[in-house]
């Protein structure tokens, strides 16, 4: 995606290090809430997930590891909140995610390019799905998080660009 430069010259990393963009960086704006843990670790509560009448809500600790190049969000932990058969399949299931964020703004046309890496565990034990084949869970399982992930990250991006448009904004209005 491209990169919007301001002529103050306020560098992306400048950005991510500053508490706003932490916050930009979480997508603070569509968690229920989030708290930090340490200097660079939070815990994020997302919304509540409806699902055959079960909900859930999924609480994540990301430690932000920002440097001048790149940034690292990593998920170092992820369960779930919610009824007891919901609380349940935090014993049956794992979850690893990092996102790899690198930008360069000394060319022509600054960019922010962004991988994410997500590994999901999840034991199969009960019904319906213990009637099923093995590899036709996990090819539903992955095709859906593909399509979240190729869903979400360009709008994160989106969101934390506006964002970053934004921090750069209130900067320059401050000073004289």
């Amino acid at each position: 995606m491209k990169l919007l430069i301001t002529d103050s010259g306020y560098r992306f990393n400048e950005f991510l290090s500053h508490p706003f963009g932490i916050q930009a960086i979480l997508n603070t704006g569509s968690l229920q809430s989030f708290q930090s843990l340490d200097a660079n670790t939070y815990r994020c509560i997302l919304p509540k997930v409806e699902l055959l009448n079960f909900e859930a809500a999924p609480v994540l600790d990301l430690r932000v590891t920002p440097a001048d190049e790149d940034c690292t969000v990593e998920m170092i932990s992820c369960k779930f909140q919610g009824s007891e058969l919901v609380e349940r399949q935090n014993d049956h299931f794992s979850a690893f995610m990092v996102n790899y964020m690198t930008w360069n703004t000394n060319i022509s046309e600054p960019f922010l390019e962004v991988d994410v890496k997500l590994n999901l565990m999840l034991e199969i034990y009960t019904q319906p799905f213990t009637l099923l084949p093995t590899s036709a869970v996990e090819s539903a399982g992955n095709l859906v998080m593909q399509a979240l992930l190729d869903r979400l990250v360009p709008l994160l991006l989106e969101q934390l660009l506006l964002d970053y448009n934004k921090w750069t904004n209130q900067h320059l209005a401050i000073i004289p």
